[in-house]
């Protein structure tokens, strides 16, 4: 599968999509989408479908926004340093659609590595498990619990 950001998927965007994934926004915690999501399945870029995290690596961080503990393939998520807002973090960006997607911190589950990456669900499309292999995710089954 081919991943990218294209003028055609870009435009499908709603306001609030744009907002936080051409122009760096952040959606108000504990107002998206996929925060209380317990479904089993994998988030894509909204923009480009890149697989970006697994809900096996998904948890409550209570932080208001879903946090995993890693990204489904590193190769597709860029930590960019961010010194906005008075503030020094690491921003995440998917790879090929270049979006943003949130902020990564050191503060997630020891036993899991250690890091919290808190994402944006405006970012993020969420494919449930019984539809991964009809839409072309079939290979990051394996990386997806049973529920």
């Amino acid at each position: 599968m081919t991943y990218a950001k294209t003028d055609k998927a870009v435009s499908k965007l709603t306001p609030e999509q744009y907002r936080v994934t051409q122009k760096n926004g952040t959606e108000r915690p504990f107002t998206g989408e996929y925060n209380d999501n317990k479904q089993s399945g994998i988030y894509v870029d909204v923009v480009s479908g890149e697989p970006l995290f697994a809900s096996a690596d998904k948890f409550d961080s209570g932080c208001g926004w879903p946090s995993f503990t890693k990204p489904i393939m590193s190769a597709n998520v860029n930590e960019l340093r961010d010194d906005s807002h008075g503030m020094i973090r690491t921003e995440v960006r998917s790879v090929h659609g270049d979006s943003h997607l949130g902020h990564v911190f050191s503060d997630g589950p020891e036993d899991r590595g250690g890091l919290r990456y808190c994402v944006n669900s405006a970012s993020l499309r969420f494919i449930p498990r019984d539809e991964m292999e009809a839409e072309g995710y079939g290979e990051y089954l394996i990386q997806v619990e049973d529920i």
